[in-house]
């Protein structure tokens, strides 16, 4: 039986390996100045996936066909990472197949704003705020702003409409998300009813990988989508 109130599936996708996720190897900000010039003055929106992205995507397209079959929509945040990503993914379809799935962009998925720091060094950052750390220890990696950026708070609120979106208009269907680490904890956030306290619980190892899949099935006696797997790759690790 399919339910008439919600999407019977949603499987988000965190994008591939980008240049910038190279460069600053899992850091707030980069190292040094060496590594800050790979991608210094590349807009977020416009940052491309490495050579082992390219991989990482293909690898988890063709997974992805092979668990879950074909999405009725697939949705990405029109940043050139996420519709690299897409794209590679929906390559493990065949023609036929591609042409029964809705492909849109949508900017309420995008990534969190990193405000004026964004091709700062972490010295950099704290000699022009120097009170960055304490506003971050006060409020908390969930509250606390970047200056001229976003919280995590304000992108789970673009998410909210995102999902409000979902719910409308794809009942019963199958949907895949293509989007950013931020924003995945924002879908975290509404779709496993977190609290605030549970929002700033954040460790490291929770980050979410390069083509991580999290997946939601819709439960029909919690009349919810419930969590399936958070953060599952779909490739072995050996990909270099």
């Amino acid at each position: 039986m399919v339910d008439e109130t919600r999407p019977n599936l949603l499987v988000v996708i965190r994008h591939a390996e980008s240049a910038r996720n190279d460069a600053k190897k899992g850091s707030v900000y980069f190292a040094d100045d060496a590594a800050r010039e790979r991608v210094r003055g590349i807009p977020d929106h416009k940052v491309p996936i490495t050579p082992l992205g390219v991989r990482q995507s293909i690898r988890t397209g063709i997974a992805l066909r092979e668990r879950f079959g074909i999405p009725d929509y697939l949705y990405h945040s029109g940043y050139l990472r996420t519709m690299h990503t897409a794209k590679l993914i929906l390559d493990a379809y065949t023609p036929n197949e591609r042409e029964c799935i809705q492909v849109r962009s949508n900017p309420f998925i995008r990534e969190r704003d990193p405000g004026y720091t964004y091709d700062m060094t972490k010295e950099e950052a704290e000699g022009n705020f120097p009170w960055l750390k304490e506003h971050w220890e006060t409020f908390g990696g969930f509250f606390a702003r970047p200056p001229g950026g976003e919280s995590l708070a304000d992108t789970a609120n673009r998410v909210y409409t995102f999902l409000n979106m979902l719910f409308r208009d794809r009942r019963g269907q199958k949907v895949f998300v293509v989007t950013h680490g931020g924003t995945i904890r924002g879908f975290r956030f509404h779709l496993e009813r977190w609290d605030f306290e549970r929002a700033l619980r954040w460790a490291p190892e929770e980050s979410p990988h390069n083509c991580g899949v999290t997946t939601y099935q819709f439960d029909q006696t919690r009349g919810r989508l419930a969590l399936v797997e958070y953060n599952t790759l779909l490739f072995t690790d050996t990909l270099n």
